[in-house]
């Protein structure tokens, strides 16, 4: 794996699970890492000692695009402009066709979608200046394989596809590359209360090809390849990182 050293890495959502694992592998690869979390917490205050003296943190609520802008604003003006943009931060709930609800539907979109699209608009344009960068984004299988207990959140997953394409699209000529991964089900700690049904967890791990669940750090090896040199001339792509269930 390319070291990067010289790199800034911001990581959306990163006090635990996926967000935490690439934030300290992109910190043991030499990257200054920011890492995110909703408020300051003893996990953000941990992911933060585990990365490193140069690693730092920044707290916003993403469903508050205020706060999203505070953010941007603060990257920007401690000239801390990420080369690496990871965009993991989000919300889940259990929220299908049969049980919408109009303020959750628009808490998931928010947090999950419009934040992205503000971070983009923010801090794109000054990561061109670089004529280099990173932007990955960490959707889901949902966004490719509906279930009706997640059709919200697998419909802003899709909607983010399509805008990771669209980003992909306009930023090539600058050099910044943009890519999706698709988590499947991963052994986190927001999945460990479904998975802890031994019988539901059993009748999901024999959908899946591979028979087995994922780990955060089996998330963050590819996160940290996307975001190294040796992925340069990959752009515009959705990676599965399900077992073989997207099939």
């Amino acid at each position: 794996m390319d070291k990067l050293t010289g790199k800034t890495a911001f990581i959306t959502g990163s006090s635990r699970g996926i967000g935490r694992a690439a934030g300290l592998k992109l910190a043991s690869l030499g990257a200054k890492v920011i890492f995110h979390g909703v408020k300051e917490s003893e996990k953000l205050l941990s992911a933060v000692a585990e990365a490193g003296p140069e690693a730092e943190f920044l707290t916003a609520d993403l469903g508050n695009m205020d706060e999203v802008k505070k953010i941007a604003a603060a990257l920007t003006e401690r000239d801390l402009i990420p080369d690496i943009l990871v965009l993991n931060a989000s919300v889940q709930s259990y929220t299908g066709l049969g049980n919408f609800d109009c303020a959750e539907f628009l808490r998931m979109f928010q947090t999950n979608v419009e934040s992205a699209f503000l971070l983009l608009n923010r801090l794109l344009p000054e990561m061109r200046k670089k004529n280099s960068g990173r932007v990955i984004f960490v959707g889901s299988i949902n966004g490719i394989k509906p279930a009706s207990r997640l059709a919200v959140y697998g419909a802003a997953k899709a909607a983010l596809m399509n805008l990771a394409k669209t980003a992909a699209i306009e930023n090539a000529p600058y050099g910044i590359t943009v890519n999706t991964i698709l988590p499947g089900v991963i052994e986190t700690d927001r999945n460990s209360g479904i998975l802890s049904d031994a019988a539901f967890a059993e009748s999901l791990r024999r959908e899946i090809p591979m028979h087995r669940f994922g780990s955060a750090g089996e998330c963050a090896e590819l996160i940290a390849f996307l975001a190294s040199g040796s992925a340069a001339y990959l752009t515009g792509n959705e990676i599965s990182v399900s077992g073989g269930w997207q099939l």
